[in-house]
């Protein structure tokens, strides 16, 4: 569960503490997604931490069941996607219509949160989204075909919330995976 990046030999007890501790205390409430492995920053005050792994298990939990109320819960109220899609509202809005979208393409869309790293305000997910085409995406209906890509987002937490998201998906993949691109 717990990466040793970030870390001396002197300090491995610790971080593995913090880590732990973290992760228990952030998910105890919320049933939340849990990332398959984590790395800490050692130097992060234990309520820092958890706070940042709260706000992002949060937004992993609102990509894996498209329920907006997680998404509401991670998200500042002044939240910013600083690379914002076309079309896409800024703020919350933004992240939970765009979830809605794309369910109606990929009903049963599942994140794993392969790695997750948090350092300063920062919390990094390395993510990998599946699912299968079985909806409707713009003019094209989907033929059950197995939809699988990989993501990163990097969080800038404040307050316990998340008030920024920079992301990249691998959006060749998905556009051939849906049919819309060539491979």
């Amino acid at each position: 569960m717990f990466c040793k990046s970030f870390q001396s030999r002197s300090s491995k007890a610790i971080v593995a503490l913090i880590a732990s501790l973290v992760t228990l205390q952030a998910g105890a409430t919320d049933n939340l997604l849990q990332p398959r492995h984590i790395s800490i920053e050692a130097s992060l005050p234990v309520a820092q931490a958890q706070q940042q792994v709260l706000a992002a298990e949060r937004y992993y939990s609102f990509w894996n069941t498209g329920e907006a109320h997680y998404a509401e819960a991670a998200l500042a109220p002044d939240f910013i996607d600083t690379n914002l899609p076309a079309g896409r509202p800024q703020g919350p809005r933004g992240p939970i219509l765009a979830s809605k979208g794309f369910r109606a393409a990929v009903p049963d869309l599942k994140l794993e949160v392969e790695e997750m790293i948090v350092a300063g305000d920062k919390v990094v997910g390395r993510l990998h989204f599946t699912g299968h085409f079985s909806g409707s995406f713009g003019d094209r209906q989907g033929d059950g075909r197995t939809i699988d890509f990989m993501a990163v987002d990097i969080y800038t937490v404040r307050n316990g919330r998340i008030a920024e998201n920079w992301h990249m998906e691998d959006n060749l993949s998905l556009m051939q995976q849906l049919g819309i691109v060539a491979r």
